[in-house]
């Protein structure tokens, strides 16, 4: 029934041109399953592209790579929450490594791809799929220049040609993830000496590289004709032609390539500029895929550029607003803000560094490539990502650039509904709130957003205090899906146990709550946000929630003033999640929330209001934050509670104290 349910509901999200586009891939697809219209590729003619740089960076401790290529010969992969696992080598490319399950060579387009009992969790099994581990094996072999690791990468390839024949089994369903292998498969052809690679020498090697080719030349193909359209056009739509430009500039070895290469150039600038506003906030509304988007359009862009292929000046200005964007919620210890979904994906793990930050690389990144002496400072300093990119000599621009003598802060992005108050930015003493008055998400759907409608998180002197607890989970463990992307798991107002819009899938909402800024100041002495959103209005008894907040600068207080305009009675609940390593107590005038460099206090004096703290329930879960995906570790959250009668208001009193 919920099946059912669920295939009403998206229908529900179709317009007419998309449920025709859907019967005709469906068609397409059934067509293919016996054999018709799939790629045939003629004798590749020409030579490869160009790499991203003319010279390849070499400054690197060796070490860190090797060590990193030699767990992947010995068949030990880090995937999501599983450690260092034995998947072999080479691994069962077919097997979920999480379930077991190992999913059956059956045409792919019509595996059930969401379905547990036939696919396992999807999400691992696709991952290894994704080979970054062949980028780890060419660094190595780049830094190192041992054949093992060449070697390496040859009984990868060819195990995974084996056991994953075009176009049968899970590895041929989603042409996002062709696309992120093309990726990886374009930068480790590369690293190891593209054209002259030792791995084709010889009459063996020349056989491999032409096995290779014919499988890319599919990937190709298979993307070209299965686009993500309409409701589903959000980040993997970006991410698909990303991989169809990469692999297109990197083997233009067909008739079609060229075909392919202006299609994808084409679809990359323009979903650059249609699922990014002006202010550099991503439409997903979730930060993680901020970071995944603001990489696709680096990529693209940069291998581009190596080729004659110039991107125009739209694109080059919206990539810089999204790391601005980046740059302003990142508080003075490195923190963002866990603000939606996040499956802790990356395009190309190209470093090995301990303690590695994807937002902090991004920043490190543009500062060179914009001149950028504020994005240095965020970022810190010139990581290992950021040289693979841009090669060695690009850190001396880096150490060039001249820090601004005051960091200015942009406090407000109001296309994508985002708001930061606070003082001394930049600053050891920093205060620093982000405001959620955006939208829930992009397109009909909303896949990626949460009911987090004016929810906000809080830093103190760069240690996070009050939390957005993260995602933890996607395709399975329904419950803890529904829970981390609930209003019960946010720093804002539920009303009668219910989320402020309806949930009608993992990755769809069928009613969003439509969030409104009011009022927005910033000032000398306070900065102050009023918004409003409409999520409650579908109750019996419409409740419409406005929420203001007010920081006064000189007392370090930030006052939250909730009001429900309502008719009847109502069960409200106000949560307030906790950093998990806070120390949190009731005391007689609050709530205390304690960690090193400072505390928060919160009051509520309104006598309609009982106040308890939770931690680590699992029946309803309650007092968990996801860290990365699939893991999760029980956190404090205080819960007030209470019923009202009609429309009422009640404010809670943060004061903010330094130590």
């Amino acid at each position: 029934m919920n099946g059912v349910l669920w295939k009403l509901y998206r229908l529900r999200a179709m317009g007419v041109a998309e449920i025709l586009y859907r019967v005709q891939q469906a068609i397409k697809a059934q067509w293919e399953k016996y054999g018709r219209g799939l790629a045939q590729p003629m004798e590749p003619v020409g030579d490869a592209g160009r790499p991203w740089l003319n010279e390849l960076p070499h400054n690197f401790d060796q070490a860190l790579y090797c060590v990193a290529a030699d767990r992947v010969l010995d068949g030990r992969y880090d995937v999501f929450a599983l450690h260092n696992v034995e998947l072999g080598f080479p691994p069962q490319w077919n097997r979920d490594p999480k379930t077991g399950v190992e999913v059956p060579l059956t045409f792919g387009k019509t595996l059930n791809y969401r379905d547990e009992r036939v696919v396992g969790d999807i999400k691992y099994l696709w991952e290894p799929n994704r080979h970054g581990e062949l980028v780890t094996l060419a660094q190595a072999w780049k830094l190192s220049k041992d054949v093992k690791y060449a070697e390496g990468v040859r009984l990868l390839l060819d195990s995974w040609f084996d056991q994953c024949p075009y176009p049968l089994g899970p590895n041929w369903i989603s042409s996002l993830e062709h696309a992120v292998r093309l990726v990886n498969w374009s930068f480790a052809w590369h690293l190891l000496g593209g054209e002259a690679s030792p791995l084709f020498e010889g009459d063996a090697g020349q056989a491999f590289k032409h096995r290779w080719l014919k499988v890319i030349y599919q990937h190709c193909h298979f993307i070209a004709g299965n686009f993500s359209r309409y409701s589903s056009a959000n980040n993997h739509l970006l991410g698909e032609y990303m991989g169809l430009l990469i692999g297109a500039i990197t083997w233009p070895l067909w008739a079609e390539s060229t075909q392919w290469r202006q299609l994808a150039q084409h679809g990359v600038e323009s979903e650059a500029l249609m699922q990014n506003f002006t202010d550099g906030v991503n439409r997903e509304q979730a930060i993680w895929y901020q970071h995944e988007v603001t990489d696709m359009m680096l990529l693209s862009g940069l291998v581009g550029r190596a080729n004659g292929i110039e991107f125009d000046t739209a694109f080059w200005k919206r990539l810089e607003a999204m790391l601005e964007f980046i740059a302003s919620l990142m508080d003075v210890g490195g923190n963002m803000p866990m603000i939606g979904d996040s499956d802790d994906a990356v395009m190309v793990r190209f470093s090995r560094e301990p303690g590695f930050d994807v937002y902090k690389s991004l920043l490190a990144t543009g500062a060179v490539l914009f001149s950028r002496g504020d994005f240095k400072v965020k970022a810190g300093r010139f990581d290992d990502k950021s040289r693979w990119l841009l090669g060695d000599d690009a850190e001396k621009r880096f150490e060039a650039l001249a820090i601004p003598v005051s960091l200015t802060q942009q406090q407000s992005f109001p296309q994508g509904g985002y708001y930061v108050l606070g003082q001394d930015f930049g600053q050891p003493k920093e205060i620093r709130a982000v405001v959620d008055c955006a939208p829930l998400g992009y397109l009909s759907i909303a896949a990626h957003g949460h009911a987090d409608a004016l929810a906000f998180t809080l830093s103190v002197a760069g240690e996070e205090m009050l939390i957005d607890p993260g995602t933890y989970a996607y395709h399975s463990q329904k419950a803890w899906r529904d829970y981390f992307r609930s209003t019960r798991a946010h720093n804002t107002v539920c009303v009668d146990g219910l989320d402020q819009s309806v949930s009608g899938g993992n990755f769809m909402w069928v009613k969003h709550a439509k969030a409104r800024l009011e009022t927005w100041d910033v000032g000398k002495q306070q900065d102050r946000l009023v918004g409003s959103h409409d999520g409650y209005l579908r109750l019996a008894d419409s409740v419409l929630h406005w929420r203001e907040i007010v920081f006064d600068k000189a007392a370090g207080t930030i006052r939250v003033l909730d009001r429900l305009e309502c008719q009847k009675n109502h069960r409200v609940e106000i949560h307030w999640h906790c950093h998990e390593e806070a120390e949190v107590s009731l005391q007689e005038a609050g709530v205390k929330i304690s960690r090193t460099k400072g505390e928060v206090t919160l009051a509520l004096e309104d006598n309609r209001f009982l106040v308890r703290l939770a931690r680590g329930e699992e029946t309803p879960p309650l007092g968990w934050i996801s860290r990365s995906f699939d893991s999760k570790l029980p956190s404090t959250v205080v819960v007030w509670s209470g019923e009202i009668e009609g429309s009422c208001e009640f404010e809670t009193r943060i004061q903010v104290i330094l130590v």
